[in-house]
């Protein structure tokens, strides 16, 4: 399996769980350290630092010092890769799509005739 495809296959996993991507979520507005990220949570600190330790190993988050405080940053490279992945796919689909249209449409012009007969 080549790095990319691990790289997908991470961040895919870590982003399995609603938590973390409501952490995420969060993050696209702002850095937060994980006691801010925690705050609206009905769980531990440690709870919380586990998914964040998660999404840093899938590479969708990195964490900096900053005097005292480690805030938690959103890392875009990882989720350009994961569009660039998705947008493959959806253009795939959408062509497969576009086939079939065109197959319908044939085969309802090639009816016409027989429609025309059976209105007679």
């Amino acid at each position: 399996m080549n790095e990319s495809t691990e790289r997908l296959n991470r961040a895919f996993a870590a982003l399995a769980d609603p938590t973390r991507r409501e952490l995420v979520a969060r993050l696209a507005g702002a850095d937060a350290t994980v006691g801010e990220l925690a705050e609206p949570y009905d769980m531990s600190l440690q709870a919380i630092s586990k998914h964040v330790k998660v999404l840093e190993d899938a590479g969708l988050v990195t964490r900096s010092k900053d005097a005292q405080r480690r805030p938690v940053h959103l890392d875009a490279e990882v989720f350009d890769l994961m569009s660039k992945w998705i947008e493959r796919y959806r253009r795939e689909a959408e062509e497969r799509y576009q086939r079939l249209d065109a197959l319908l449409d044939r085969m309802d012009e090639d009816r016409e005739p027989d429609r025309r007969k059976d209105a007679s």
